[in-house]
């Protein structure tokens, strides 16, 4: 379950790190200030110490993108090229911001989403005073399941292209894509 804490504020927001760290990146194109949040998905760490979200994005007509990051309370030892940045958040305290695909909490639950035919972290809203709510996903995902063994995990950053044959994925949906689209890949080594 992953709680959304209601009562915070994070500085800088996600979205201005967001528009900050993608242009950065070889495999964004566009116009960062002028992003569109399409949606987001969650996984749950089994220890419960990283926080592991992914948004998908648009810049003005461009492809959607897909970017994985997690949070943590900590620096992860030996990931300084995969940090994005900090961000104080009033209830959590200061997060260390990495791309998800050089963390390795990440890396587990995706492949274990994947392999066995999991799904997103259930949501739930902290409202404070001892209140929760449960929140309805913007993103639904699915892991495939039905491959057994070592993987090699593909995050596909720009959404786009067929479903592999032969491979387990993760697809999911949102508002705008009904269709299912292929988020990541678990290929047998």
């Amino acid at each position: 379950m992953a709680i959304l804490h209601a009562t915070a504020d994070i500085t800088p927001t996600k979205p201005e790190l967001l528009a900050t760290w993608l242009p950065t990146q070889p495999w964004f194109a566009g116009d960062a200030s002028a992003l569109e949040h399409l949606g987001a998905y969650r996984f749950d760490d089994p220890d419960g110490e990283v926080g592991i979200e992914t948004h998908l994005v648009r810049a003005g007509g461009g492809p959607v993108v897909q970017v994985p990051w997690t949070y943590r309370g900590a620096p992860l030892d030996g990931a300084e090229s995969f940090l994005v940045g900090t961000m104080e958040h009033t209830v959590l305290g200061p997060r260390w911001i990495y791309d998800a695909v050089g963390d390795p909490v990440y890396r587990s639950v995706l492949a274990t989403t994947i392999l066995t035919g999991g799904s997103q972290a259930e949501l739930v809203r902290d409202l404070g005073d001892g209140r929760t709510q449960i929140v309805e996903p913007g993103v639904r995902v699915t892991g495939s399941g039905g491959v057994d063994g070592a993987v090699d995990l593909e995050v596909r950053r720009v959404l786009e292209g067929p479903a592999p044959e032969g491979d387990a994925v993760l697809t999911g949906t949102w508002a705008e894509a009904t269709d299912l689209v292929v988020l990541a890949v678990a290929r047998l080594r």
